[in-house]
């Protein structure tokens, strides 16, 4: 059986967050609750010539984001209560509501901070690739939202043959750690993982 990802055109994304509102509505989450976010990263400067003629090198770019469906989720790994699993159909990653206790453990170890526990519920929630749409053949409500066309899922060896195998761009973390089933097409002004040229402007949003 396949296993799924999704696919994030950098260059495509106008940061509308379309995505992240379609992601909450459809999953009737709280508005401190978001399991689909989208980063705006950016950075640069103004600099003097010598004639006194400022230029600007400034530049910034989104990410949309929600869980990566990894091949090795550190999630699964870090849950005391066994309440997250991998689908062997889909390689969807998700967790069980009734087994979870909200310990938050989970939202610890994700390096990409995709669960996060509900206060409301007192419990873990995390993009679950929308699997009960999968199954009926339909795509996850973020990727049918997008207007700008900015996101794709599939079975992740198609999306790798189509658009290529970059998993990484700043600000997200180095896709050796878990394995993300994903692919990235690099928006112009794409910074390297762990570079130090920008900052996420919107870290009271997304937090």
């Amino acid at each position: 059986m396949p296993q799924y990802g999704f696919h994030f055109d950098g260059q495509r994304c106008t940061g509308c967050k379309t995505c992240q509102m379609a992601c909450k509505d459809y999953n009737d989450l709280t508005p401190d609750v978001t399991l689909r976010r989208v980063f705006e990263y950016g950075g640069g400067s103004w600099e003097q010539d010598g004639s006194g003629l400022w230029s600007a090198n400034l530049f910034t770019y989104f990410v949309s984001m929600a869980c990566n469906h990894c091949d090795d989720p550190a999630c699964l790994t870090a849950c005391p209560q066994n309440a997250i699993s991998k689908s062997a159909e889909t390689g969807l990653v998700t967790r069980d509501i009734d087994l979870c206790i909200g310990c938050g453990a989970c939202a610890t170890a994700c390096p990409y901070g995709a669960p996060t526990v509900d206060p409301a519920i007192s419990k873990s929630v995390k993009c679950d690739g929308c699997a009960s749409r999968v199954e009926q053949g339909l795509s996850p409500i973020c990727v049918q939202s997008c207007p700008a066309r900015a996101l794709d899922f599939g079975p992740i060896d198609e999306l790798r043959e189509k658009y290529g195998d970059v998993a990484e761009i700043a600000p997200l973390p180095s896709a050796e750690q878990t394995g993300p089933n994903l692919v990235i097409t690099a928006p112009r002004d794409a910074r390297e993982v762990g570079s130090e040229d920008g900052t996420v402007a919107n870290v009271r949003e997304i937090a």
